[in-house]
């Protein structure tokens, strides 16, 4: 629904008052709920990949896979909160005979609030109205409010009805969970800076993610906004991994900058080398992969428009030649595979080079010798990843270069390429600023979670009336830090 501010205000009371209610369940019904959702949306027939198809135009199978992650993070963020991944209790016991004395005080995780989700446009599912925020928000305990993407609102609100659905079935209050239309800034800005919401999860452009931040910042209460913004993800190809491996090199990195038109956040768009025969022999392969490549259409119009100012921007910079392109034509609402190269010397002196081209695009940054190489590694805006094409020998030579690679990342990858990420407690799909508003957390895994959670410390509670991961018997089973020490028993006095 288009929402006005007088029904903005009766929705998040709706969501205040399930704040409440829900902070008075047990875990085990919390982990209820999020799979039956898990459930819900597994339910879900044709009619959803159909209609995500037709407003994304990405493939059946794509969708399919997606769809199989999006209930996966469903399940895997249920187990997490089950097992206490995300509560992080901790109990200090007391020492009466300690002089000052020494209180019981015990420590866990508790939900921040109502959370705000805006949703990516290239993943209708796994990073939208069903997705890893409003997932590891609501396994938070937060109540959401999704503001649905325009680019695929039929499915978004297919996946809505799913997730309410779930609700009403596991009895949790209808404010839990609420989807709504935003057709103007000023609607989506007028969420941002109610009081009741307390949290902010975006998955999008730069321009988009800092907007919102702004917004936050400025609220008489400023509230914490997790936004992914993508980045360029370099991959630095060393000289000893090219003398055995060019032209293989260059065929996978010419199908990851491809992969799903090059539609990624992780989408390995920037290529750092030192210039030298294996350099030109990956290069001279990788024109030949992106000559065949076709172009295939992106996902609306906008995304495709854009796709084609941003190329024409980089590609009119000052140095910037272009290598290699798709040979057949792009058509209206197409994007065809570019790749550009410059040298060190004009990456370094022109921060315009770094532009996120959202599309199968990349630019190959020709340095003169190691230091430059270290030189534009220094100049590097923070990167959600960074990929080292290298050997065990090409580490060792350059520790310096790959510490400084570390500080610039949130994923390093060692012969693999960025494009793909699982879904596992050890991910951290962030990074350092701009590649998202706080580096320290994660979308992706179950330590999502922890962005919509405080912690909040219990002095000398009455244990019946502590929250059960805290409770003597720990009748949840998980693991706690007890005393300094880590178990799953019970405390004993």
């Amino acid at each position: 629904m288009n929402i006005s501010k007088g029904e903005l205000d009766t929705l998040l009371q709706n969501v205040q008052n399930a704040f409440v209610t829900i902070n008075t369940y047990p875990v085990s019904k919390r982990v209820a709920l999020m799979r039956t959702i898990a459930n819900e949306i597994e339910a879900l027939g044709p009619e959803l990949i159909e209609t995500a198809r037709a407003e994304s135009n990405l493939p059946e199978a794509r969708l399919t896979g997606e769809k199989g992650r999006t209930i996966f993070q469903w399940r895997s963020y249920a187990d997490a909160v089950e097992k206490g991944y995300s509560l992080d209790a901790s109990i200090d016991t007391a020492n009466p005979d300690r002089t000052p004395p020494k209180p019981d005080i015990r420590k866990t995780n508790v939900a921040l609030g109502p959370v705000a989700v805006f949703g990516a446009s290239n993943f209708p599912f796994a990073f939208s109205t069903a997705g890893g925020d409003t997932a590891s928000a609501i396994a938070a305990g937060c109540p959401v409010v999704v503001k649905a993407h325009p680019g695929h609102p039929k499915t978004s609100q297919i996946m809505a009805d799913a997730i309410s659905r779930g609700v009403e079935k596991s009895g949790f209050p209808a404010g839990t969970f609420s989807h709504v239309f935003c057709e103007t800034n000023e609607e989506a800005q007028a969420l941002i800076s109610h009081p009741v919401i307390k949290a902010v999860g975006f998955t999008g452009s730069n321009r988009g993610g800092l907007a919102l931040v702004e917004i936050a910042n400025k609220r008489p209460e400023p509230i914490p906004v997790f936004a992914e913004m993508g980045s360029i993800n370099p991959v630095f190809l060393f000289s000893g991994k090219l003398q055995t491996a060019a032209a293989e090199l260059a065929k996978q990195y010419a199908g990851s900058l491809t992969l799903g038109v090059g539609q990624f956040c992780t989408n390995p768009g920037l290529v750092i080398a030192e210039q030298g025969a294996g350099l030109d022999q990956f290069t001279e392969s990788l024109n030949e992969d992106i000559l065949k490549a076709l172009p295939a259409p992106m996902l609306n119009a906008g995304i495709a428009k854009g796709y084609t100012s941003n190329r024409e921007k980089v590609i009119g910079l000052a140095g910037v030649q272009v290598l290699s392109a798709a040979t057949t034509e792009a058509a209206e609402g197409q994007g065809a595979a570019t790749v550009a190269t410059v040298s060190g010397v004009d990456f370094l002196i022109n921060d315009d080079l770094q532009t996120e081209v959202f599309g199968p695009f990349a630019l190959i940054v020709k340095c003169k010798d190691a230091n430059e190489v270290f030189a534009v590694t220094e100049k590097l805006h923070g990167q959600l990843t960074a990929t080292l094409l290298a050997t065990g020998d090409d580490l060792a030579a350059n520790a310096e270069l790959v510490a400084l690679i570390q500080n610039k990342c949130g994923r390093i990858i060692f012969n693999n390429f960025p494009t793909g990420v699982e879904v596992c407690k050890s991910m951290h799909h962030g990074g350092p600023f701009p590649s998202s508003s706080n580096a320290q957390y994660t979308s992706v895994g179950p330590d999502a979670i922890k962005r919509f959670t405080r912690p909040l410390s219990f002095q000398n509670w009455p244990d019946e009336f502590l929250p059960e991961e805290l409770q003597n018997a720990n009748p949840l089973g998980i693991w706690r830090t007890v005393d300094n020490e880590v178990g799953n028993g019970a405390v004993g006095y």
